[in-house]
């Protein structure tokens, strides 16, 4: 089996640029036409030469050439060998969950997704049989105490959603391969995107990304991918996502690609205008407690995103002084080009209120221990113009001032 799905890398190299890699992996030029972007292949079977003989492809939950496409692009980005595309960034979690048997154990970082800390104590504990404990790994010594004898995957975001705290890729990785059972290191990418960190280079064996948010970048898309250097889990991911099924439209995975093509160039300025809105923030402290942003010397890790990660990623969260609900949603609703509104990594910048939005489904309990409050707003900083943004944010602040 050839690196990147037995698909090529256009006219791609290793040995080039990550805007060239996006641009040109999985793109090779219609032999037919000579088509310079490949024709979307949307039929659901194919053609055999004779009985059980085919080109590579049979039926299309089973492999598809535009799909085959995406997941090339994909490997190519994360530095990867291995790329596989699922319906979502939920049903690639799903699928990844299926490599650990029953009765076996996931350390999860405490600090997650609401989907996925759903997933795990709603599905994967009481459907599954999977074991599971949330563990704080800001300090990576700690995954030593949460390891079981049946510890079979660990699984962490970093930076983490909402709270952009930091997992030392490297330290984990170290520590659960030490371990027996060498257990699977999952690590959710979504945040940062492979423009600025690829953890399979840090140790990882498997990287994820909700392709919905920054790879995709355009809020159309709904999808997921997974990507490994390891042929056997590869293998035994092709099988499932054969197997369940849990597989994107060909159309989802041309508009996903085609949206690969500009990611470097977004997140540069994506990036920028979430310095400048952290910036403003951190300025505000008579009304803002905290801004939570890796690229600013004040965040705690700071270093740490100095040394594992090329950039800092669009993502801003802070937290209003007062912890009030009625000032934050006068902040939220005082926003013009900022949307209140779930997901992120679009072109077009939003902002929402964790607590009751996009994890809601965490446990009151949950919510406390990480300081998912009324006061924690979460923003994603979109691609427009730095002023606007900072002088949206600006106003809002204004209006929010009022409310005591």
């Amino acid at each position: 089996m050839s690196p990147t799905n037995g698909t090529t890398n256009g006219h791609a190299a290793a040995h080039h640029g990550f805007g060239t890699l996006a641009v040109h992996s999985g793109q090779e030029h219609d032999p037919i036409t000579r088509a310079v972007i490949p024709p979307i292949s949307l039929s659901t079977t194919f053609s055999q030469s004779a009985a059980g003989v085919h080109s590579g492809y049979d039926y299309s939950r089973s492999g598809n050439p535009t799909r085959a496409n995406f997941e090339t692009a994909i490997a190519a980005l994360e530095k990867a060998r291995f790329g596989l595309a699922f319906a979502s960034g939920s049903a690639t979690t799903a699928t990844l969950v299926h490599l650990v048997k029953a009765g076996g154990h996931v350390v999860v970082v405490n600090d997650t997704y609401g989907g996925t800390f759903r997933y795990f104590t709603k599905v994967a504990e009481p459907v599954n049989g999977v074991e599971v404990t949330f563990v704080d790994l800001r300090n990576a010594e700690n995954l030593k105490g949460a390891l079981k004898e049946n510890t079979q995957m660990v699984w962490i975001e970093t930076p983490t959603n909402p709270t952009l705290r930091l997992i030392d890729i490297s330290a984990v990785a170290t520590i659960a391969h030490a371990h027996p059972l060498r257990p699977l290191l999952v690590v959710d990418n979504t945040f940062l995107s492979p423009y600025f960190q690829n953890p399979l280079l840090h140790g990882a064996d498997v990287v994820v990304h909700s392709v919905t948010k920054y790879l995709n970048g355009h809020s159309d898309v709904i999808m997921g991918v997974a990507a490994t250097n390891d042929e056997a889990i590869y293998s035994r991911l092709k099988f499932l996502q054969n197997s369940i099924g849990a597989i994107p439209s060909p159309m989802d995975c041309y508009l996903a690609q085609r949206g690969l093509k500009t990611l470097h160039l977004r997140m540069r300025q994506h990036q920028t205008n979430a310095l400048a809105v952290a910036t403003l923030l951190s300025h505000r402290t008579d009304l803002v407690a905290e801004v939570i942003y890796p690229g600013l010397p004040s965040h705690p890790q700071h270093d740490l995103a100095l040394k594992q990660q090329s950039g800092f990623g669009g993502m801003v969260s802070f937290r209003f002084a007062s912890r009030n609900l009625e000032q934050s949603n006068a902040f939220l609703g005082a926003l013009k080009l900022f949307a209140l509104a779930e997901s992120l990594g679009g072109v077009e910048s939003l902002a929402e209120l964790p607590a009751v939005m996009t994890h809601a489904s965490l446990t009151e309990e949950a919510r406390r221990e990480l300081g998912v409050d009324a006061g924690l707003v979460r923003l994603s900083c979109g691609v427009e113009e730095t002023e606007d943004l900072v002088e949206d944010i600006k106003k809002a602040l204004e209006v929010a001032a009022k409310v005591k």
